[in-house]
């Protein structure tokens, strides 16, 4: 392993004058002839490490960067997993290597907890029959996953070297060297950016009609998109809504013709193209009231009177880190295979997975994101123990 290691680092050219600059005082035991006469490469780096560890020396001027370099990574210490995310796929992948004895490190990134720390109750995970708080859900499996021994880290990744492996991470916290690498990076809903919309997120703003369509039974609420999304949330929402109504910037709409026929037919759907929202109304009373809306091709400004907004504009898989070196689909989600195996160029990243919602374009529930997490989790634990790990 040792040999593995040294093979796989970076070579670089030391100064012609490095070895002037350097004071060495090597143990009487330990001679440049022995060195010499060892034929095994292996045993030629063992014995270059012992002779390293056990000198003492005084760098003189400039110290040769190449020494420098190769000692650092020496000292780096390599980590068996490294968890990208702190969602519930992220946290339930943390939760199962921990219990496997593998001190999982939790990169947090720049949206901690994922979607569901934006959420206020969610009824529909398993385990909770009045339903809890997403936040309070989000607590509960951090300090799950802290138990088993989990570390957590809130930093962002800039960027991942995956052509050898340990993978490279650098983190605005400095490199971090890991076996296996779990991307649960998750995927952000696409916002219109108004204050007031990201002021109501939680209080009857919603990116997931799946999530958030049951409370609204017997309401009214607003769909804002044009595509086949926006198509699907506004179907679904007709369970519960008394009325929906679908808003859109454009005259056209970017839909399929079969969702679009469908919409269209649907007696508690109301289509408002050429609209845009202004304001979201109710930041001070904490509750959706209704928008201010724009036509685009008349100027006029309008209220409509709803409780509840959902975007159906789409997410955006958080993976720009990665590319070029993996598989995406036509979305930018990651393609795997065998549910978490992540490739490139259609061939398996060995230590690399991914769950979550970084990879599912389809269902983006927390469920299945755990359920994926537990996946990934699993599959680095076969991974490193077939590597001798």
């Amino acid at each position: 392993m040792l040999w593995r290691k040294m093979r796989q680092m970076p070579r670089e050219r030391a100064p012609q004058n490095w070895k002037s600059s350097i004071s060495w005082e090597v143990p009487q035991a330990a001679g440049s002839s022995t060195l010499a006469a060892s034929r095994s490469p292996q045993r030629r780096v063992r014995f270059a490490l012992s002779l390293i560890q056990r000198a003492s020396y005084e760098v003189k001027g400039s110290a040769p960067q190449a020494l420098k370099s190769t000692r650092e990574n020496l000292m780096t210490e390599i980590r068996s997993t490294v968890i990208l995310g702190s969602g519930c796929a992220g946290l339930t992948a943390a939760i199962y290597t921990g219990r496997a004895g593998l001190n999982p490190l939790v990169l947090e990134g720049h949206e901690p907890g994922g979607q569901l720390s934006m959420t206020t109750t969610v009824e529909n995970f398993p385990g909770w029959p009045e339903g809890i708080q997403g936040p309070e859900l989000i607590e509960n499996m951090r300090k799950q996953a802290a138990r088993f021994g989990a570390t957590f880290q809130p930093v962002d990744l800039n960027q991942v070297d995956l052509s050898a492996n340990p993978f490279r991470l650098q983190t605005s916290a400095g490199e971090i060297l890991t076996r296996t690498l779990i991307v649960a990076s998750g995927a952000s809903a696409r916002w219109l950016g108004l204050p007031s919309e990201h002021a109501l997120i939680g209080h009857g703003v919603s990116s997931c009609a799946t999530c958030d369509g049951f409370f609204f039974r017997d309401k009214e609420i607003a769909v804002v998109g044009g595509g086949d999304s926006a198509m699907e949330e506004a179907l679904f929402l007709t369970r519960f809504a008394s009325k929906v109504t679908l808003l859109h910037r454009r005259s056209g709409f970017r839909a399929s013709k079969i969702m679009l026929d469908r919409v269209q037919a649907h007696p508690k759907i109301v289509l408002r193209p050429n609209t845009v929202i202004e304001e979201v109304l109710g930041v001070e009373e904490k509750e959706v009231k209704g928008v201010r809306l724009r036509d685009v091709t008349t100027g006029e400004v309008t209220t409509l009177a709803i409780s509840g907004l959902f975007l159906g504009i789409g997410h955006e898989p958080n993976v720009k880190m990665f590319a070029g070196q993996i598989d995406l689909d036509e979305s930018g989600y990651i393609r795997t295979t065998g549910n978490v195996l992540v490739t490139h160029n259609e061939v398996v990243v060995p230590g690399l997975f991914a769950c979550g919602d970084v990879q599912d374009r389809r269902y983006r529930q927390a469920i299945t994101a755990a359920g994926s997490g537990c996946m990934a989790a699993l599959e680095v634990e076969k991974f490193l123990e077939a590597d001798g790990h």
